[in-house]
């Protein structure tokens, strides 16, 4: 009777004891997920009969416990704000009403466990090589972003590329610029090519970048007919430009030379002719009423340059003759008038 009673009382302490802690099943599943420095804890609901289940998260340091979601529904709670270089015990429980489960514990170094994310690649075929550039990955913290190379100070980029269709045959170069030329690939062909982030000192390597495929142009030399083209065309180019700038030319300064320095000339013994003042002045002398004078009729004629064809040259005779005629008619004239003005006298 009295090993019941006291088994009685024992059960009715464990009892008591549960169900102030222990009796919610814990959470399943607990891991941590790290990208790029954004941590997130994770987890699966327990099977429990109760469905109002709330859960709480904490983390323990060296220094101490901070709450970082308390009564939360959701099944995850953010860490990305811990300190990257720290140690830390992440943990989470479930509750229901005044029930609670046993904590559920994982240890977590940011700088360690993250993973490093793809970087963000451009790649453009050009001169028989593809010119690859790559970005980040970035660290995304309290709405500000940062290098992730920051926090790790090595840091560089290896590039995987190869023969589309040819996998297994993956050529392998690692850069530390944020850029790199693959050369020496073969003409008209198609690669492809990937790349990650890899950092030596803390023996970590990134994610693959998505796969990018380009097709090789040609192998960057300049083909033997582009360059015969260019060649035949300037030759064409230069043949029919000379000439016809020659032509030009030589007609503008005909043009110009007759305008500006003509052929002909006035004759020299006219000009000397012209220039005595005594024939100057007997000239513009007015003319007397009574005076009958009789005068040569003297036509100028320019001297044409040696140059002159024989047609200008019989034009020329002709035109003295007939001048020549002209003036002996003149001539014959004046002495008939003269020869009346005699007096004769009368008879009477």
């Amino acid at each position: 009777m009295a090993r019941r009673f006291l088994a009685l009382v024992a059960g009715c302490l464990l009892w008591s004891s549960h169900s102030a802690f222990g009796i919610v099943p814990e959470p399943k599943n607990v891991t941590i997920n790290s990208v790029n420095l954004k941590s997130t804890l994770q987890w699966d609901p327990p099977t429990f009969h109760k469905e109002n289940i709330t859960y709480t998260v904490e983390y323990i340091s060296s220094i101490f416990n901070r709450n970082v979601c308390v009564n939360i529904v959701i099944t995850e709670c953010d860490f990305s704000s811990l300190p990257v270089y720290g140690n830390y015990t992440l943990r989470v429980r479930a509750e229901s009403e005044n029930e609670k489960s046993d904590w559920v514990n994982i240890i977590f170094k940011p700088i360690d466990d993250t993973i490093i994310g793809p970087p963000d690649v451009k790649v453009k075929s050009e001169s028989g090589s593809l010119h690859v550039d790559f970005t980040g990955p970035v660290a995304v913290q309290e709405s500000h972003v940062w290098p992730l190379n920051k926090y790790y100070g090595s840091w560089v980029y290896r590039v995987l590329y190869w023969k589309k269709g040819n996998s297994e045959e993956v050529i392998t170069t690692d850069t530390k610029y944020n850029s790199e030329i693959l050369s020496d690939l073969d003409p008209w062909t198609i690669y492809c090519l990937q790349v990650q982030a890899v950092i030596p000192e803390w023996n970590k390597t990134g994610k693959l970048s998505e796969e990018f495929c380009d097709r090789i142009t040609d192998n960057g030399v300049t083909p033997v007919w582009i360059i015969l083209t260019v060649l035949v065309g300037s030759m064409l180019v230069v043949l029919v430009s000379v000439p016809a700038c020659f032509f030009i030319f030589s007609y503008i300064y005909r043009q110009a030379r007759y305008v500006f320095c003509p052929t002909y000339s006035f004759p020299q013994h006219l000009k000397e002719f012209l220039s005595k003042p005594s024939y100057s002045s007997q000239f513009l002398s007015p003319r007397l009423p009574e005076e009958d004078h009789s005068f040569d009729k003297l036509t100028v004629i320019s001297e044409e340059s040696e140059n002159c064809s024989d047609e200008t040259t019989n034009r020329k005779e002709q035109l003295q003759d007939s001048q020549e005629e002209i003036s002996i008619a003149e001539k014959v004239s004046a002495f008939e008038k003269g020869s009346s003005s005699v007096f004769i006298p009368d008879s009477g």
